[in-house]
């Protein structure tokens, strides 16, 4: 019987390059794709995310929990921290996509930049890199970069001309970490402008993904 693995998104623009990978990396898995634009807009507006969003959030992945799916990904890192309550009251697990960057992250260096094109995605990136540092008993430091002008670029229906403006901003400060980290899913292409840096540059989907699929294949042995 195949599984099933639930995406919960709050910009539909990810959908195709999470649909792409999973088709790669596990092609048995079905896959559902749930949207929810307004949480992300509620978020950027207050420039964070609320206990009473977070809480209504938590009860959306909880009723996607609870329709069949076999695993359910959040994939906004801006409301990421809802998975992490969501999860400690649910029978199917429930993951944030960005889980396992912070992770790489980590495990790269102790000089991490964060690197984010929503003040709102700022703070709970650092704030799960902190906490799997803390996990993981390591000592690190975290420098943000905010390439706000990006956005509009997005917004306006231009992924291209998107992750060439966040290469261009990073390329300058790249020398001074370990690591990059792209903090929202949306930047994943810029990383593939960058691979002549000397440094890792992360991105969530694919090692999202991975995670995703390897938490399935574990929990039906």
């Amino acid at each position: 019987m195949p599984q099933h693995l639930t995406f919960f998104h709050t910009a539909a623009g990810n959908a195709a390059t999470l649909e792409t990978l999973v088709a790669e990396i596990a092609p048995d898995v079905k896959v559902k794709h749930v949207f929810s634009q307004e949480f992300l807009d509620e978020a950027v507006k207050a420039g964070s995310m609320s206990q009473e969003l977070e809480q209504r959030i938590v009860e959306r992945l909880l009723a996607e929990a609870g329709t069949g799916a076999d695993l359910v990904v959040l994939t906004c890192s801006t409301v990421g921290a809802a998975a992490e309550t969501a999860k400690e009251r649910s029978k199917v697990p429930i993951q944030r996509i960005d889980k396992a960057m912070a992770e790489a992250a980590v495990a790269s260096g102790p000089r991490i930049l964060v690197a984010a094109c929503l003040q709102s995605t700022v703070g709970p990136t650092s704030d799960l890199i902190r906490s799997v540092a803390k996990e993981q008993g390591k000592q690190i430091t975290i420098e943000v970069i905010l390439l706000s002008d990006a956005w509009p670029i997005l917004q306006a229906g231009n992924p291209e001309g998107y992750a060439a403006a966040i290469a261009e901003g990073l390329r300058p400060v790249a020398p001074q970490a370990d690591v990059i980290v792209l903090a929202q899913a949306s930047m994943a292409k810029a990383a593939e402008l960058l691979t002549d840096l000397p440094i890792p540059i992360l991105s969530s989907p694919r090692l999202g993904v991975e995670a995703a699929i390897k938490q399935l294949r574990n929990n039906s042995r």
